[in-house]
């Protein structure tokens, strides 16, 4: 099967940032970050070569998420792809989903934590180090 783009010569092009994905996760830094990451594992070829494809060309900018759903080759693998997944949810029970939406909770929280850690931490470092330009004095340089 040929799939619409050929992302292999340009995989070592400029990634984008996680703020591109915050319209799709409702402005939720945490959640785009998750975003990103299930990308980039898409991207390393777990779900198969269009999907690999697909996840490049999104992390690579070249195309949007919202934009390649349409695309019918990554759509068709997307939901080849998930068709596992939707038939084990649906043999769980009530119980099961209950316990595996509370783990997805728990891991929701702990990617706040860290997020919030690590920006704690890099303002943290802005504001510890001086600046050429402290404001303490009048210089030309």
């Amino acid at each position: 099967m040929r799939y619409p783009l050929d992302s292999a010569a340009n995989s070592s092009e400029k990634r984008v940032d996680d703020s591109e994905f915050l319209e799709m996760t409702q402005q939720d830094p945490v959640q785009a970050k998750i975003l990103r990451k299930s990308l980039e594992h898409l991207a390393s070829g777990l779900g198969g070569p269009a999907l690999k494809e697909m996840a490049q060309e999104v992390l690579s900018g070249r195309m949007g998420l919202r934009e390649a759903a349409n695309v019918s080759a990554y759509a068709e693998e997307a939901v080849v792809q998930s068709a596992p997944l939707a038939e084990k949810w649906a043999s769980m029970s009530d119980s099961e989903r209950e316990a595996l939406a509370a783990d997805g909770e728990r891991r929701l929280e702990e990617e706040r934590r860290q997020l919030d850690d690590e920006r704690r931490t890099e303002s943290e470092n802005r504001s510890g180090a001086k600046s050429r330009h402290d404001g303490r004095r009048w210089s030309l340089y």
